[in-house]
């Protein structure tokens, strides 16, 4: 390089261009490439082994005072509302609550954090397995308390709880879930009435049994008694009583009517005949005329052929005549005689008397028979009505204790559920605090492995302009003519190029 021109004064400032401010990073060229290559590796391996398996999962915890819970009792009550508000202090108190030891090593137990397998640093631990455990869930409620945030945000009543670690997002979404649970228990059994809840629920369950023993006391009496509603039974039977009664009157009446009219019967048939006549007929001997007016003509047919071949005073002429005469006297008598024909029947006023007794007779033994039977009912029922009554008796006194065992039951049932609604609203919304927005299982990683990769792209870039520079700094060596002539102040005579030597 020929030296034609006069040297800068050292008064003058030293002009800087662009190629003086990039030379250092051409020079340092390879360190640029090396720096930014392991920046970027260190930001990959921290994108995917950290980064893309590392899950927050995210609670909020409302502070409030809707209510204060009354005094415990049998009886239905109201609670009050109360609208004091929030301090600092009651904050405070809540965000020390949630970080307690005994549910952290709770929540470390139940979500899988304290590790049971072996490890180096188990030989300076106690042989005992349950002491070994419970040192490590100390150990894990530890780590745990470091890990979890719990921030309140400022001028609120919210706090916030967040918990990330890396590995299985449903650990991180367990932590808060059981830390929640247990936080909600621990300021009920805090803030409401202790074992209320149980008390009610044992008392229920104890008139539940003796209601349920009432009920099948009744039933096996309805069963070994055979009746079901002896007071309704009893009722009917009053009523079938009073009409077995009447019906009775009515068959004594019947039968004191049917003997009086028996013997009115038996009265007027004494004094009359059973048969009367109806007719008579007084006839002559019309037949008998008939038969001798038949004889005669016969004997005189027979004379008259005697006398054809005998005389007058033959002797069979003779005895022809004496039987004509006889003959002829019989008619004379016959036809002087007269026969009476008389008809009689029986009377019919003694023959429907003779029937109305009969059936009155009958009717009579009927009703008889009907009064036996109706007394016999009537004391049936009248027995069977006493037996209701005791029966009516015991089986009231069954439901009076049944009822009061309903009622009893009843009662805590309804104040059972009564704090049963209680503690659910409680662990809901209707407390001194409440889970606002519950635990999720987190489906993204808290940072994204790209973005990652993107800052560490971009402080590769920086890292390796700065190490760039740095070394250009740590740099003693000249590398232009001009640093020789402003160290040295001599002018500088020749230059060569490095790549041409």
């Amino acid at each position: 390089m020929k030296n034609g021109h006069e040297g800068p004064r050292e008064d003058a400032m030293p002009e800087i261009t662009l190629r003086d401010v990039f030379s250092p990073l051409f020079r340092h060229r390879r360190m640029m490439i090396v720096s930014f290559c392991l920046v970027f590796l260190v930001a990959t391996c921290a994108a995917w082994m950290w980064a893309a398996d590392y899950y927050v999962a995210t609670m909020q915890v409302v502070v409030q005072q809707d209510r204060s819970d009354p005094t415990v009792t049998a009886t239905q009550v109201q609670n009050v509302n109360s609208n004091r508000p929030i301090t600092t202090d009651q904050v405070a108190s809540e965000v020390a609550l949630l970080l307690g030891a005994d549910m952290l090593r709770a929540t470390a137990g139940q979500c899988g954090l304290v590790e049971d397998k072996w490890s180096p640093f188990d030989v300076l631990l106690p042989k005992d397995p349950q002491q070994r455990m419970a040192i490590k869930r100390e150990g894990a409620a530890r780590r745990l308390s470091k890990t979890i945030k719990v921030e309140a945000q400022t001028s609120s009543d919210v706090i916030d709880v967040k918990y990330g670690r890396s590995g299985n997002p449903e650990v991180t979404a367990c932590v808060l879930q059981e830390l929640g649970k247990l936080y909600l228990q621990k300021h009920l059994q805090l803030a409401r009435p202790v074992g209320s809840t149980d008390f009610f629920a044992q008392q229920t369950e104890k008139y539940r049994q003796s209601l349920a023993g009432a009920e099948k006391r009744l039933t096996d009496f309805s069963r070994g008694e055979g009746v079901a509603a002896p007071e309704l039974q009893r009722t009917d039977m009053a009523q079938q009583l009073a009409l077995a009664q009447t019906s009775l009157n009515q068959a004594q009446q019947s039968i004191a009517a049917d003997q009086k009219r028996l013997e009115n019967i038996k009265t007027q048939m004494a004094g009359m005949p059973s048969r009367s006549f109806t007719s008579e007929t007084i006839n002559s001997s019309y037949l008998l005329m008939q038969n001798l007016q038949t004889s005669l003509l016969a004997a005189q047919v027979r004379r008259t052929q005697l006398l054809l071949k005998y005389e007058p005073t033959y002797p069979l002429v003779k005895e022809v005549d004496d039987e004509i005469a006889e003959t002829k006297e019989a008619i004379a008598n016959a036809s002087n005689a007269k026969y009476v024909n008389s008809t009689t029947d029986r009377d019919p006023t003694y023959e429907f008397l003779h029937e109305d007794e009969a059936k009155t007779e009958a009717d009579l033994a009927s009703q008889k028979a009907g009064a036996g039977a109706l007394t016999a009912s009537i004391h049936g029922i009248q027995m069977q009505m006493v037996k209701l009554d005791q029966q009516a008796v015991s089986q009231g006194a069954l439901l009076r204790e049944a009822k009061a065992d309903e009622s009893n039951y009843l009662l805590y049932l309804g104040k059972r559920e009564e704090e049963r609604t209680s503690d659910a609203l409680d662990q809901k919304k209707i407390a001194n605090v409440a889970i606002a927005v519950p635990a999720v299982v987190p489906l993204v990683p808290q940072y994204s492995p790209l973005l990652i990769m993107f800052l560490g792209i971009v402080g590769g870039v920086f890292v390796a302009i700065a190490s760039a520079y740095a070394m250009e700094y740590l740099d003693p060596s000249f590398r232009t003519p001009q640093e020789v002539s402003e160290t040295l102040s001599i002018p500088v005579l020749a230059a060569m190029p490095k790549r041409a030597a």
